[in-house]
């Protein structure tokens, strides 16, 4: 593909200070990760938890929509004014992928449900089943593997959705819905980010999760061909 292809890079968390150093911040990540793999790929970035206004819906070829430590059920003011804009978006057609939080608001803004995970933290490496391919998939597989670090996750997925993917923890980890496509995993996470970012929450997750998803982080991931497939999804058919 030669046109350049507009993002709105949604940002809905920072790192925290003393991680920065790792791998910078979330958009960082996105901007480094799918920028290797589509240079015709430009964000623009918006501050959303910060207080940000959103842009208007179709000043950009599509949307990204970061992970973030809030949930979408948290009673924020950003997060009810960024359902909102996702609701518009998928209604206008317009490319949206959600990461984590993303995935999650994906689900919520449109009607599904989120909700704390029965079995707790997933983190660590997570093998994932595929369900269900789409023309954007490919390469296809039956099987890939990503980062995770998340709390809550989707239980319940909006009208006229289609899992894509599940793993053992999480039976929703990737779905789409119109023109909307959530991944549960983290395929902007370098491994060492997430090691340190867990070595500051065995109190939150536990020692023994802790252990095990550190230990996770050596078996190598699909991190280049799952952000092949979001690719596809953000600069649509051309792409393809």
């Amino acid at each position: 593909m030669d046109g350049e292809v507009r993002v709105a890079l949604l940002e809905a968390d920072h790192v925290d200070p003393p991680l920065r150093p790792i791998a910078g911040d979330y958009a960082d990540m996105f901007v480094r990760s799918f920028g290797a793999r589509a240079p015709e790929l430009t964000f623009e970035r918006v501050d959303v938890v910060g207080g940000a206004p959103l842009p208007a819906v179709g000043a950009h070829d599509a949307v990204l929509v970061t992970g973030s430590r809030h949930g979408v059920s948290d009673g924020l003011e950003w997060v009810d004014e960024l359902s909102g804009f996702v609701r518009t978006a998928v209604d206008r057609a317009v490319p949206v992928v959600g990461i984590c939080f993303g995935h999650q608001l994906i689900a919520h803004a449109l009607g599904g449900q989120v909700a704390r995970a029965g079995n707790g933290w997933g983190v660590g490496g997570h093998d994932t089943s595929v369900h269900t391919t789409r023309d954007w998939m490919l390469p296809s597989v039956e099987r890939f593997r990503l980062l995770m670090s998340h709390q809550d996750q989707v239980v319940d997925l909006p009208d006229d959705a289609t899992v894509l993917a599940a793993t053992s923890h999480a039976p929703i980890a990737a779905f789409e819905v119109g023109s909307a496509v959530g991944f549960q995993g983290h395929p902007e996470f370098a491994p060492a980010y997430l090691d340190a970012l867990l070595a500051g929450r065995i109190e939150r997750i536990g020692a023994t999760r802790v252990a095990q998803a550190r230990a996770s982080l050596s078996a190598p991931t699909d991190h280049e061909l799952v952000t092949d497939w979001l690719v596809g999804v953000l600069a649509g058919p051309a792409r393809r």
